[in-house]
């Protein structure tokens, strides 16, 4: 079984920065695709940033510049560097895995931009 494990959430002012881990463990065979969704009270989830297993990204253009995602394929670890964070940024964030078995998404962290 696999299983996802967030950290990093929390709450910043607005301006500030935040990281986001995300860590994969269990049964994998092969990971694909690693990325980030959020979901805000009454918006619709949005994929934040993605990072395919040999290194290239997508990012949302409401990120971009501001949003870095990496990867570790070593440790099955997925990271989301957040800066110049907005409140509009505040939302529920889950890491989202595409394996050789299926998509496996975490239990999310929240993210809370406010002053």
């Amino acid at each position: 079984q696999v299983q996802l494990v967030e950290s990093g959430g929390g709450l910043v002012q607005p301006g500030g920065s935040l990281r986001l881990s995300c860590t994969v463990s269990g049964s994998i065979f092969r990971i694909f695709v690693m990325g980030w969704y959020r979901q805000a009270p009454g918006k619709q989830r949005e994929l934040v940033a993605g990072i395919t297993s040999g290194g290239n990204t997508h990012y949302a253009d409401s990120v971009k510049g501001r949003f870095t995602i990496s990867r570790d394929n070593a440790k099955n670890a997925v990271y989301l560097q957040m800066n110049s964070l907005k409140p509009e940024d505040t939302a529920v964030y889950y890491c989202n895995v595409d394996t050789a078995t299926g998509p496996v998404e975490g239990q999310g962290t929240q993210v809370t931009v406010s002053s």
